[in-house]
């Protein structure tokens, strides 16, 4: 149902959205409208020339002309023909680059909305569909972001043939051109109406093809060819591509059917246009109204004018079409935001040295869509400089907890608050400079070692830099790459890039959050990767390196977070137990029981079996 609302009712219209594109390519590249415009033109004029070319030619015969007249006539034609093809070549050619590069005007400002938007939005499946239909609209030369173009291209051509070959048709006979549009709108709108039912069933269609590039893709998936292989999947993974295979055959074996008889129905409509046209014509040569030359000339413009008005209608379809997916392109940037990223207040402002204390007063949250919350009625205050530990089990809301500290979300009851305001109503991108973070799910830019901890392209301080990558333990790794810290990460994009191990990404990670020297520190499983013996490494590291600062730590191996000065149990969405590790280990709750477990599972000599599991 939603799909059909879309389609029926668009936030933009077909006027709106062709404004809007010849704005666009006015701003991006001017050539484009007069190079379509001038494509049009050539058009017209090659078939105009192309249908006087042979009557010209007949007439001079039957007239009696010279040899040298008919070569003449012949040879100023074809000459015609041959400069209006030329100039047509050299108009493709040449907005071929513009066209691409408004395409690329409209993916660039999707690529701005996707990478500014709020967390809240990217996580949102409803923003994530509409993102989608926006980037299928610019994905390719045939995608609407440029095949728009030749459409608007193609009605200009049509409707100025329209016009040039009616008035030629009107002299000759009204009710020949009145039979002549009534039989090429008929044949449309019957072979339109036929071919709708794929449009109509497309999900039939997309639904096989979209397991068919499932699974072509995985093929290409190393981790996965040690599954196929170990567990034996392949016979089941070529089912489920040969099934998808069969229904996507059957799909297009029933539009088949439809398709031939939208082709019957058009020849039959054809041939009743073409031998009423005959008939006409053959009786007023045959009386001597017209001659044989003229003739071939209104038999030539009868077709010719079938042509342009089917163009036309097609042409408008298509349009529409079009404008349907333009308009997902332009409501995906006007998707609203939920957070002020732009205007808003400005945040306190803070002296270097300073620290930030951080409030919760009766958050409550629930994600859109959800039953029931998250998080239920928090009180929390971190105070200025103090080191917070975050545990509990999976779903107790603990990475919900820091979304809302980091004001990717508003809570929806309560108040987030720093140095005792509300950050609802604060500049975003503001608030964001006084954090820096290290999450477990990390993702790494397609530059430099350096670049990536300074997040700079240029203009860094590599000494800086330097030091901060000693700070987190990867200095012997970078002394032992030959180009230091300027090695290239992210091989899809650099041949030489360094593939650096889960632990090696992590400390990584920790360089560029000391690098950016932010007052307020959070850390959410930093240390996935590593063992525990590395882990308690770098967690005593931390306690140096984060000295003054508000820090903010999750972790869900209980014994990394005993050096932080509170620790706080989440329980369904509640905090169940707060204080220091001896204060909780004394009171013999939850956090105790918990703590012993792993204890024990530690002493046996095994891995964190998720029992206490604290990551969310």
């Amino acid at each position: 149902m939603e799909d059909a609302k879309q389609i029926t009712r668009p936030q933009y219209g077909m006027g709106q959205n062709v404004l809007y594109m010849l704005r666009t390519a006015w701003r991006t590249r001017k050539s484009v409208i007069a190079l379509c415009a001038a494509q049009a033109l050539l058009g017209v004029a090659s078939a105009a020339v192309g249908m006087f070319f042979a009557p010209a030619a007949l007439g001079a015969i039957e007239a009696g002309a010279p040899l040298a007249r008919l070569l003449g006539i012949i040879g100023a034609f074809s000459l015609a023909l041959m400069l209006l093809g030329a100039l047509a070549a050299y108009a493709s050619a040449n907005t071929e680059f513009g066209r691409i590069q408004v395409r690329m005007e409209l993916f660039s400002r999707t690529m701005h909305k996707s990478a500014t938007t709020a967390l809240a939005n990217a996580e949102n499946p409803a923003f994530q569909e509409k993102s989608a239909k926006a980037n299928a609209a610019m994905n390719g030369n045939a995608a609407a972001g440029e095949a728009v173009w030749d459409t608007l291209r193609q009605i200009l051509e049509n409707a100025l043939g329209f016009l040039l070959y009616l008035s030629l048709l009107t002299a000759l006979d009204p009710l020949l051109v009145a039979v002549t549009l009534a039989t090429s709108a008929a044949g449309f709108f019957s072979a339109h109406r036929i071919l709708g039912w794929g449009y109509r069933h497309r999900r039939e269609e997309e639904k096989p093809l979209k397991r068919m590039d499932y699974v072509l893709n995985q093929a290409k998936n190393t981790a996965l060819g040690k599954d196929l292989r170990i567990f034996g999947m392949r016979p089941w993974i070529e089912e489920v591509f040969s099934s998808a295979r069969r229904a996507y055959h059957s799909f297009h074996a029933r539009a088949g059917k439809r398709y031939f008889l939208a082709d019957a129905i058009d020849a039959l409509l054809a041939l009743a246009r073409n031998g009423v046209a005959y008939a006409y014509l053959i009786a007023k040569t045959l009386s001597g109204e017209l001659t044989v030359a003229e003739f071939l000339l209104y038999f030539s413009a009868i077709s010719g004018f079938t042509t342009w008005v089917t163009g036309i209608l097609s042409s408008f379809t298509t349009l529409h079409r079009q404008s349907l997916e333009l308009s997902t392109i332009r409501e995906f940037w006007a998707y609203p935001e939920p957070l002020p990223l732009e205007g808003g207040e400005m945040p306190p402002a803070l002296r270097p040295g300073d620290a930030c204390a951080l409030e919760l007063y009766d958050v409550s949250f629930r994600y859109p869509g959800a039953e029931k919350d998250v998080l239920s009625h928090i009180n929390l205050t971190i105070a200025p400089g103090e080191k917070l530990a975050i545990v509990g089990l999976n779903g107790a809301g603990k990475t919900t907890l820091v979304k809302l500290l980091c004001g990717f979300y508003d809570p929806t009851g309560g108040e987030v608050r720093l140095n005792g305001r509300n950050i609802r109503p604060f500049n975003r991108p503001a608030y964001y400079a006084l954090l820096g973070a290290v999450y477990q799910n990390f993702s790494l830019a397609p530059a430099s070692i350096a670049q990536n901890v300074a997040q700079d392209l240029e203009g860094f301080d590599r000494a800086r830099v330097q030091n901060c990558l000693e700070k987190a333990g990867l200095g012997t790794k970078i002394r032992s790459l030959p180009r230091g810290m300027d090695t290239h990460l992210v091989k899809e994009v650099y041949e030489d890039a360094e593939e650096l191990s889960g632990g090696e990404i992590q400390r990584l990670m920790l360089a560029r959050a000391l690098y950016k020297d932010a007052p307020i520190l959070v850390l959410d499983e930093p240390t996935a990767a590593l063992d525990p013996i590395a882990e308690s490494d770098i967690y005593e590291k931390y306690r140096e390196m984060t000295a003054g600062r508000t820090s903010i730590y999750i972790s869900h191996r209980l014994a990394s977070t005993r050096f932080c000065d509170r620790i706080l149990l989440l329980a369904d969405g509640k905090i169940a137990e707060e204080g220091t590790h001896e204060a909780l280990m004394a009171k013999g709750g939850e956090y105790a029981r918990l703590f012993e477990i792993q204890s024990r599972y530690y002493r046996e000599g095994g891995e964190d079996d998720g029992g206490s599991n604290a990551s969310e």
